[in-house]
């Protein structure tokens, strides 16, 4: 793609960064994205797994929630506690409909005066429109198109950012708060999308540009673009919201179920009440027929999303729904869904791959370990 990008994509407040730093531009989630950088996708994704890496995540939908009864209001369409959640503590959501099905996946922290809701590209007008019409009486719902967001990643993430202020390094994963970071008015969390340690940054439109050159000018900090971003996350075992997640999964069959937390589910104090309760506690009660894994493989040959999985006589059992060489365990290896009773750990399957079987075991994940820092 030339660096001007079809008039029908939007452009992020640091599309002329991206190019002015030599990207390779993309249409993603209506946007025109870096997927790459000079350097490439595999020293990119190396790069933040042993150093820190800068991704411009300003695609994504930042809202706010504002009002009394804010909380309680989310609560009501998300299977997750969030009456309980302290200020400046982030957690993990997700938006179901009434068959229990995945809408969007998406943050949320708590903060003195609202709740920061972060939500999907792709699903941005979609999920404004479904806070508006399932809670915009009880709440007011802001969005916030005003606001940049970029994420730093990697072991050195923390000591790159506390150069821009020191105080930073003071939070744990998934807390947040506002700071200064050299004269930069700025919203943080300590999250991100990679297993590694790292920081999600909201900042003004307006001092963008300024912020990304600040963190670019530290010497353990790389540009980053979207395609180590998907081997990052895909090695870290992380849902790609329309491929491995979508409305025809359940939090159950995704394998989220560390999500919803005791208080959320059947006999909780605060049990069902969201779109799909009854189907969701059914599930967790009494299974579901497919469910979400890791697979391995030993041979080089990357499986890629839509392979179709068979087991030893060559009867279908499910689908990848995210696949590549990962480049930190130098392995292939992909996530999918399988039947249930293909789940276990260390179960052979095989995936199709151009009329040739390659053998893949079940396993589990993350493939590259966490490395989120707790305190």
């Amino acid at each position: 793609m030339s660096a001007t990008a079809p008039a029908d994509l939007k452009k992020t407040p640091l599309h002329a960064l991206h190019v002015e730093l030599g990207a390779k531009m993309v249409p993603f989630g209506g946007y025109d994205m870096p997927v790459q950088y000079k350097a490439g996708i595999l020293a990119e994704h190396k790069h933040t797994r042993t150093a820190a890496g800068l991704f411009d995540v300003s695609h994504m939908g930042q809202l706010r929630l504002v009002g009394a009864d804010a909380g309680a209001a989310l609560e009501s369409i998300v299977p997750v506690d969030i009456v309980d959640l302290p200020v400046f503590k982030q957690r993990y959501a997700l938006f179901t409909n009434e068959q229990g099905g995945i809408l969007d996946d998406l943050m949320v922290c708590r903060r003195p005066d609202d709740i920061f809701v972060v939500v999907n590209a792709a699903c941005k007008e979609q999920d404004t429109a479904h806070l508006q019409a399932k809670i915009g009486s009880r709440c007011e719902v802001i969005p916030t198109p005003e606001r940049a967001l970029l994420a730093l990643q990697g072991p050195q993430a923390v000591t790159a950012l506390a150069r821009l202020n020191p105080d930073v390094a003071q939070l744990t994963f998934m807390t947040g708060g506002f700071f200064n970071l050299d004269g930069i008015e700025t919203f943080l969390t300590r999250s991100g999308y990679t297993g590694e340690d790292g920081f999600e940054i909201s900042v003004h439109n307006d001092q963008a540009v300024e912020l990304a050159r600040k963190l670019l000018a530290q010497p353990e900090v790389m540009p980053i673009g979207l395609g180590a971003r998907d081997t990052l996350r895909l090695e870290a075992g992380l849902c790609l919201y329309g491929h491995d997640i979508d409305t025809t999964t359940t939090p159950v069959e995704g394998a989220l179920t560390w999500a919803i937390q005791k208080v959320r589910r059947a006999g909780g104090a605060r049990a069902g009440g969201y779109p799909g309760a009854d189907t969701i506690n059914a599930q967790l009660a009494g299974g579901v027929q497919r469910k979400r894994v890791g697979l391995v493989s030993g041979e080089r040959m990357p499986v890629r999303e839509g392979a179709k999985l068979v087991n030893a006589d060559g009867t279908e059992i499910g689908v990848v729904t995210s696949g590549s060489l990962g480049p930190t365990v130098n392995q292939p290896v992909a996530l999918a869904y399988v039947q249930t009773a293909f789940a276990a750990q260390g179960t052979e399957v095989f995936a199709l791959v151009r009329d040739k079987r390659v053998p893949m075991t079940v396993a589990a994940t993350p493939f590259a370990p966490h490395r989120y820092f707790r305190g």
